[in-house]
């Protein structure tokens, strides 16, 4: 092979990047390091959950020295109309057992974390400059990059842009996502005392919670809310998918939606007294199995959410263990081809079987139909919340008229929606799952 100025290139610092440096860093590779933020994180908003699994493949003891905020124990998913909340908790030990273990984390201190360990083993790092253009030879191999007016060359570049993937577009060739495989994502952080997020989430001490919402939260869009309880502040905010959010039919904007979600009834009490400490946006790739492009290419490899690694069930969100465990591969299969020899597709091509063996694409396979139902599964967002309400203020409410039996009650809601058609609509949505 050629003398080039690093055996290899990362573009961008986040989950899969940075895991990536430090994988081919420790063995014993020349890495550079290209983030476009002034420091790793920096543009990375994402305040969310990590399933540490993958994590802790890369680094075994990262509870003694990652900064983490909450191990999760408390689950929560609540459907919303405008005035109401049906809300299911769940909370278990087995949520905080090694190997099954969550925690949420703010992505600016954790996304620095991961730079300094590929740092700590040997990789280099150029922060504030964007990458315009992935350099080629005339063969058509990838073997660098072009920042501002400087041009580095590599054996491999490991192409970790984000979600919005303006370099495998234009430089690689992979298709623009569709706008129903991308939601806009706003989020704030919201300072409250640890001892009161306690108290309103029913937390022990260091303990945290992650709730998901559906329903009024996007105006009946498809979409949804989350909270994630850090140690002195909860991580607040929804997803809309693009398609609708952006549509001219949609009276209400993206950030009316976050103001009018922090004002529901269910959530404006364990938010009351908090102060606002950071807003931002940001887009998140949620097409699933059939967004992943190619993502093996000669010269380059592309993981995490470049490769369209995520996914959100509605019950769950991940996409953080996708990207350690992408960011991973890519840096082992980068060392195994350096070592070999051989830089091309076919010399990278043990990055794709190791993908393909593992939970990630397994993982997006098996719900590769859960994106197509939720998109067209409007009544989940608008009506069922709805029929929610109308089901539990039957059962609940007494007036002091004689009641009917419970299913004489029941029934009429349900039958109004159409017995078949709500069967139909839980039949699909279940095989998806």
């Amino acid at each position: 092979m050629s003398e080039t100025d690093f055996d290899i290139i990362v573009v961008g610092s986040g989950c899969a990047g940075a895991v990536a440096a430090y994988t081919a860093a420790s063995a014993g590779k020349s890495v550079l390091v290209v983030e476009r933020g002034v420091f790793a994180g920096a543009k990375n908003i994402t305040g969310g959950r990590i399933y540490s699994h993958s994590l802790k493949k890369v680094f075994p003891d990262f509870e003694r020295e990652a900064p983490l905020e909450r191990r999760i124990t408390h689950e929560r998913m609540a459907f919303m109309d405008p005035a109401s909340q049906l809300a299911v908790d769940f909370t278990s030990p087995e949520l905080a057992e090694e190997g099954r273990d969550s925690y949420s984390v703010l992505r600016a201190p954790f996304d620095q974390w991961l730079a300094e360990k590929a740092e700590e083993a040997g990789a280099e790092y150029i922060c504030g400059i964007a990458v315009e253009e992935l350099l080629k030879d005339e063969g058509g191999k990838v073997c660098g990059v072009r920042a501002g007016e400087d041009e580095i060359t590599a054996q491999v570049v490991v192409l970790a842009e984000g979600c919005n993937t303006v370099l495998a577009e234009r430089c690689l060739g992979n298709p623009r996502p569709k706008p129903s495989q991308m939601a806009v994502g706003v989020k704030q952080v919201l300072e409250l005392p640890s001892g009161v997020i306690e108290d309103r989430f029913l937390l022990p001490e260091g303990e945290g919670a992650a709730m998901l919402f559906v329903g009024d939260c996007t105006h009946g869009n498809v979409g949804g809310g989350f909270l994630y309880t850090n140690k002195d502040s909860v991580s607040l905010g929804l997803v809309a998918t693009i398609s609708t959010a952006a549509d001219g039919a949609n009276e209400v904007p993206v950030y009316q939606m976050l103001e009018d979600f922090k004002n529901h009834p269910a959530v404006a009490p364990v938010i009351k007294g908090a102060k606002l400490v950071e807003h931002s946006g940001h887009m998140v790739p949620e097409g699933g199995y059939d967004m992943v492009p190619r993502y093996v290419f000669d010269g380059c490899l592309v993981a995490g959410e470049s490769a369209g690694l995520c996914m959100n069930m509605g019950y769950q969100v991940r996409g953080m263990d996708f990207a350690v465990a992408s960011g991973q591969m890519a840096g082992q299969a980068a060392v195994k081809a350096l070592d070999a020899g051989d830089t091309s597709a076919a010399g990278l091509a043990s990055y794709k079987q190791a993908m393909e063996d593992s939970f990630v694409i397994k993982d997006l396979a098996t719900f590769r139909k859960w994106p197509h139902t939720m998109e067209g599964w409007s009544s989940m967002f608008t009506d069922y919340p709805v029929m929610a309400r109308e089901v539990f203020n039957a059962m609940f409410s007494v007036d002091g008229e004689p009641q009917r039996p419970l299913m004489k009650r029941m029934m009429p809601i349900v039958k109004k929606r159409g017995l078949l058609r709500l069967a139909g609509e839980v039949r699909k949505a279940v095989r998806s799952l």
